[in-house]
């Protein structure tokens, strides 16, 4: 669903008004629309504000300055205004307020402070979503409801007697019976077998390691618990305004949410996203989050949030350079963003991030910040055209939360070093090199369609997984420590690669972590030597056609089978600090951009995006001749880009 009442590519960002007094509401309009700004995200905290004690409205603040921003052709993201709760239903119904894992119950004073399974806060959060859909359901200026606010940020988890009692429910809805659930969570282990669900409670801070597989539900449980929160109010905005969509801020790849799940619930995925500028090598990693927005309904999405310069969080918020605002905000354009949002609009003057930046700073319109700004807005407006096109990508890269969950479950694994982000990005790291588009997709997902199927880690794989894998009709490529566990964590029969067993050719006979300092030599057949730092493999062949493609090297495992293929799959059962090897034998088909280190090179159907993000001006072989919308120049053969500079190439005919 796009935002029909909104052409073009978005531009904006969150506005609090009632931070401010009512008299500079109308010099924020006039710099809105100065500035180019096409949306406001409005009355994300303003709960207390608007309904100031137990079903007593207070909507007048709020009817004007929405009538201010439609007066000035801004619509408006229009916050249910449920990311905090109000001081006065706290202290009436204190059980409402989160409980932490030492059975503390968390107070008042900060932001999102509730407990996800309270009844009592549900109710009263879909009553102002339906008081809030109802007072501006025809409201002209109204594009787009937001719910929340970065669920899971603060509040992923509560421990408190009413979770309990959630959490039976769950479990009792998952496994019927209890004897199902011992079976699944193996409770003979430790003495755990239960007789009751009753006597289930969350898993609170313990003597020991807690069960791994009670820890897995309680993660499944916790993403859904929030996500009916979220779909509460959705369902009470549709009732009130079907034909407006709705969505809520994601928080780029965050470990708590299945997103896959949340995305499938709402209308217009729409992430928050602070690269650290400090670090150059960070617009590597937040493209790699944008593809997977983009992945999530496969269509654009929208950047809701992010940083004009620095932000206020870190232990040093350093600012970003001249250029950079821009350049990330394209960045987010490239990869299927129909628009830009920041946090905030008028940079605040008190509270916990007075310093975080803003489209307007402090020190007003004379300021670099706000010549940034007017200069961004004028881009995304020459930009106009690219909203709606979609990115074809033939390399996907799977990413299963469940998987996820059980691989980093604490206290339990051959080695805490294999983090799933880190294992995504030194994939996707040399593809984005390339200017190879990447999806990301579930394990379960048709995979058909794509010409290389990278799955960097499937520790858990359930037998439909492995069949949706085995489909794979181009090339497939499994890293380590895969196919270990079933959706219960409990080993595969026969052990690793369980259900992967027959289609990778092998049989993992022992997993081997490396220790700190220690290195594994591995060498192909071509004599190249790789190295292997965290996680090696004691890997047997069971297949008649397996090709052993390179071969661990001195050590307790030299000799042994390292990379192997069977027909068109290619395991890994190692960490290897160079893929490229790797990469190079399965991406013979799929076409890539030659661009000087620090280039980035995205498409976006006929609108090649070239983005320097290195600080010295790069020259770069353009593919084909095309018009450059942001300069509005005709360009061809090799040019040069500036330190942080953009091109956005329309190509015309075949690209």
């Amino acid at each position: 669903m796009r935002l029909t009442r909104v052409p073009g590519l978005l531009f904006g960002g969150d506005y609090n008004p009632e931070q401010w007094p009512e008299e500079v509401w109308a010099e924020d309009v006039r710099l809105m629309a100065e500035a180019g700004v096409t949306m406001a995200t409005v009355a994300v905290f303003s709960w207390s504000r608007l309904e100031p004690a137990p079903g007593v409205y207070d909507f007048g603040w709020l009817d004007r300055v929405l009538d201010l921003l439609h007066e000035h052709g801004v619509s408006a993201d229009l916050a249910t205004a449920t990311a905090t709760p109000p001081p006065w239903l706290v202290r009436a119904h204190p059980e409402a307020m989160p409980v932490d894992a030492h059975g503390v119950r968390l107070e008042f004073g900060s932001r999102q402070g509730y407990c996800p399974s309270s009844p009592v806060f549900r109710e009263h959060t879909v009553r102002l979503a339906t008081a809030i859909a109802t007072r501006y359901a025809e409201h002209p200026a109204l594009a787009m409801w937001h719910v929340g606010n970065e669920y899971a940020d603060h509040t992923l988890e509560c421990f408190c007697p009413e979770s309990a009692r959630h959490f039976r429910a769950w479990l009792q809805a998952r496994y019927g019976t209890v004897g199902a659930l011992n079976t699944a969570w193996g409770t003979s282990c430790w003495g755990q077998h239960y007789t009751g669900f009753e006597q289930i409670e969350p898993p609170r801070k313990a003597p020991g390691p807690v069960n791994p597989a009670q820890l897995l539900d309680w993660r499944r449980f916790c993403s859904d618990a929030l996500l009916e929160l979220f779909t509460a109010e959705r369902d009470a905005l549709r009732e009130v305004t079907p034909a407006v969509p709705v969505t809520t801020n994601f928080m780029s790849i965050l470990h708590g949410l299945d997103y896959w799940s949340w995305a499938a619930a709402e209308d217009l995925v729409s992430d928050d996203a602070y690269p650290d500028p400090a670090d150059p090598e960070s617009h590597v990693a937040v493209a790699l989050s944008y593809d997977l927005m983009r992945s999530l309904k496969q269509r654009p999405w929208l950047l809701l949030e992010s940083a004009p310069s620095a932000v206020s969080w870190r232990e040093v918020n350093v600012p970003k350079p001249p250029g950079m605002m821009r350049l990330h905000s394209l960045q987010a354009v490239a990869h299927g963003a129909d628009g830009v949002m920041f946090f905030q609009w008028r940079q605040a003057k008190y509270g916990p991030e007075k310093f975080h930046s803003a489209l307007l700073p402090h020190g007003g319109t004379t300021t670099r910040g706000w010549q940034d700004t007017l200069r961004l807005g004028a881009d995304l407006q020459r930009l106009a055209e690219v909203a709606g096109t979609t990115t074809r990508a033939e390399v996907a890269l799977v990413l299963g939360w469940d998987s996820w969950w059980g691989l980093e479950a604490p206290e339990s694994m051959p080695s805490n070093r294999l983090k799933l982000k880190d294992l995504l990005l030194a994939w996707y790291a040399p593809l984005h090199a390339r200017g190879i588009a990447v999806d990301l997709a579930p394990p379960d997902r048709d995979l058909s369609a794509y010409r290389v199927v990278i799955v960097p880690n499937l520790y858990l794989c359930t037998a439909e997984q492995a069949k949706a894998l085995a489909s794979v009709t181009g090339e497939l490529v499994v890293g380590p420590f895969s196919g270990v566990v079933d959706e219960s964590d409990q080993v595969h029969d026969g052990g690793a690669p369980g259900p992967l067993r027959e289609l990778l050719g092998l049989a993992i006979d022992e997993f081997w972590p490396l220790a700190d300092g220690v290195t594994q030599r591995v060498r192909d057949a071509g004599g190249d030597v790789g190295l292997a730092r965290t996680w090696a493999e004691w890997p047997r062949v069971v297949g008649d056609a397996v090709e052993v493609l390179a071969r661990y090297e001195g050590g307790d495992l030299d000799g042994l089978p390292a990379i192997t293929r069977n027909g068109n799959a290619t395991y890994l059962s190692c960490l290897l600090d160079d893929l490229t090897p790797v990469l190079d034998r399965v991406l013979h088909d799929v076409p890539a951009l030659d661009v000087p280190l620090g280039v980035e090179a995205t498409r976006r159907e006929n609108h090649l995006f070239l983005l320097n993000h290195t600080s010295t001006p790069q020259q770069v072989a353009l593919p084909q001749p095309g018009r450059d919308l942001l300069s509005e120049t005709d360009l061809r053969g090799v040019i040069t880009l500036a330190a942080r500079d953009a091109v956005v190439l329309r190509i015309e005919g075949d690209t």
